[in-house]
């Protein structure tokens, strides 16, 4: 077969195969087009998750006839005066974006310089369809209608209006999240999704975008190293998501998606997070354009650095010393009404000196010991990384101790830090994290309970209203069914809320807001190909977590005792859902060792 020149449609349709992939694809070239044009407000509408209409209304500097003639011809931009493409400092430079939209869709441009008239140009599939004057305020108006409509085998592999309208979302979101100095607005079916004014300060921007809470959770980032220089917000590690898609990654004003940049947060937050948790950023890097390479993807997705290792570095140790700095509120705090569990308990009155001994055989023959309070876990630390006093606890055992030969993890002794149970068995000391081991018995209940038909619901008294972001309403509004037989009722209360109105009851009393939450990150974490039933385990696993036994509540000996007898028939006890041990055993060779007795 010989070789044959391309018509110049069918190469604008493969040009627009890799800038349009999607219509987030094509809105994120409309609105970076916006932002290089100097705009100072920027309004969005949508419908049908952009894929029947995409509108984009700026007040830049706008277009002359002859340029826009020039803008929907392929490699044509006002972006680079010179040759020199490594030193380009705009959003977009390729000058593809346009003519490869026009090519897939109708494209109608309105543009008016200010102190000059407007002027309209429509495009449909290629084709120049019309042009004359346009009654429009000094900026441009971009309208897309009928996104691959004329090509099938594209269109039908997009997915539905409300996940198409989701990344919708998330493009602008990024967006306007670089750019606080500019207003950004999005309507998507005549209601308002996003609004934001312009002249906010970066933290501000990135609070209002992402979770009005992340300001008080968060520390700021100002870096310098090496000509580089690192910028934003990094959430506490307690303030923590269960994906990695509440990290938002900047270079020099762009939003990318790079595996070094990412795997670097990672490597920042370490010991802080556990391996199912993300930390929540929005880092903004400022490099010099000779050091990095911004055309090396299509969608300039991608960024590629000169020095990989100095931008690697610059992430960890901008974040750790920005963590490190913020002292006490790195470490992972609980909230208020745990932290009151923390309170010293009611004790005895401490003893005179060499009383001890006397008020123990006193009390011989009415079976009590005094003993001496501990101190509080409020009192004074002479510094950070002091560690804490110890705190234990043993109850009066009023009834019988059941022999510990029966039990293979012994019988419950005391309560060391209110997070460990210490228990005697026949050949040794057995520790149990009462957090892990109940996350992992709440689990296999849930489990159980699933097989045989569904897990049982409590209802709340006042139903409680969890605020999200309209995607994220719109993934659990889609699953609120195969939820209710997890336990957990749903229902929409407005464009960005849930109303729950029952929880499992198994769980207990849990942090719903958090539940929900977490539960929100899932499905979009994971595609909605498969049912919920398929992922069992995500799901449960998510609830037991918020259902569990917090570190800090004080268990009497029959609760902890209860917990060690059903750890014994429960399968896969050993370890909690996230993998690590429940509990560890210290033989009485290993013990008698310590004392010097073997």
């Amino acid at each position: 077969m010989s070789i044959r020149r391309l018509p110049e449609h069918l190469v604008n349709r493969i040009a627009a195969g890799e800038v349009v992939e999607r219509p987030a694809s094509a809105l994120k070239e409309l609105v970076e087009n916006a932002i290089d044009a100097g705009a100072t407000r920027i309004a969005v509408r949508i419908a049908g998750g952009g894929i029947d209409l995409i509108e984009v209304t700026d007040d830049g500097c706008g277009m002359s006839p002859s340029d826009m003639a020039l803008a929907l011809e392929r490699h044509a931009t006002s972006k680079l005066p010179d040759e020199r493409i490594e030193a380009v400092e705009t959003l977009g430079f390729r000058g593809e974006a346009l003519p490869s939209i026009a090519s897939v869709a109708r494209l109608t441009m309105e543009s008016r310089p200010r102190g000059s008239v407007g002027w309209m140009r429509t495009v449909d599939n290629g084709r120049v369809e019309a042009e004359g004057p346009a009654a429009i305020p000094p900026g441009t108006r971009i309208r897309v209608e009928g996104l691959f409509a004329r090509v099938p085998a594209r269109r039908k592999f997009l997915r539905t209006p409300r996940a198409e309208f989701g990344a919708c979302l998330d493009a602008v979101r990024r967006l306007a999240m670089a750019r606080p100095d500019i207003a950004f607005s999005l309507e998507h079916e005549g209601r308002r999704a996003l609004s934001v004014q312009g002249g906010e300060t970066q933290p501000e921007r990135v609070a209002g975008l992402v979770d009005r809470a992340l300001a008080e959770n968060s520390v700021a980032i100002d870096y310098v190293r090496e000509g580089m220089r690192l910028g934003g917000v990094a959430g506490l590690p307690t303030f923590n998501r269960g994906i990695a898609d509440h990290q938002y990654l900047f270079v020099n004003g762009r939003p990318v998606k790079d595996r070094l940049l990412a795997g670097a947060v990672r490597g920042a937050y370490g010991e802080m997070l556990a391996r199912d948790r993300h930390a929540v950023v929005a880092l903004f890097l400022d490099v010099p354009p000779d050091q990095i390479d911004v055309n090396v993807h299509p969608a300039k997705t991608e960024v590629r650095f000169r020095d990989p290792a100095l931008a690697r570095g610059l992430i960890v140790g901008g974040l750790r010393r920005s963590l490190d700095a913020a002292g006490h509120r790195v470490v992972q705090r609980p909230q208020a009404d745990a932290l009151a569990a923390w309170q010293q308990e009611p004790l005895a009155p401490a003893m005179p000196e060499g009383a001890l001994f006397a008020a123990a055989a006193a009390a011989a023959g009415q079976g009590t010991t005094s003993y001496v309070p501990v101190p509080s876990f409020h009192e004074p630390r002479t510094s950070f990384f002091t560690p804490p006093p110890l705190q234990a606890r043993a109850e009066v055992a009023e009834a019988p101790v059941p022999a510990t030969g029966s039990h293979p993890l012994g019988v419950a002794r005391g309560q060391v830090a209110r997070t460990y149970i210490v228990a005697e068995a026949e050949d040794g000391l057995v520790l149990v994290d009462q957090h892990a081991a109940h996350e992992r018995l709440v689990l296999e209940r849930m489990r159980r309970a699933l097989a045989q038909g569904g897990v049982a619901a409590q209802a709340l008294l006042l139903p409680e209203v969890v605020e999200l972001d309209e995607p994220a309403c719109d993934r659990l509004e889609e699953r609120s069914a195969e939820l209710a037989e997890f336990g957990l009722e749903l229902e929409r209360f407005g464009p960005r809320a849930m109303l729950v109105r029952a929880t499992p009851a198994m769980l207990g009393k849990s942090d719903i807001a958090g539940l929900v939450t977490d539960l929100a990150d899932e499905l979009a974490a994971h595609e909605t190909a498969f049912s919920l039933k398929e992922r069992i385990d995500h799901v449960a696993a998510t609830m037991a977590c918020h259902g569990s036994v917090r570190a800090g509540r004080v268990l009497s000996v029959a609760e902890m005792n209860a917990l060690l007898r059903e750890m014994e028939v429960t399968p896969h006890s050993g370890q909690c859902n996230h993998g690590r041990p429940t509990w560890v055993k210290l033989s009485m060779t290993d013990v008698e060792k310590l004392f010097g007795r073997k």
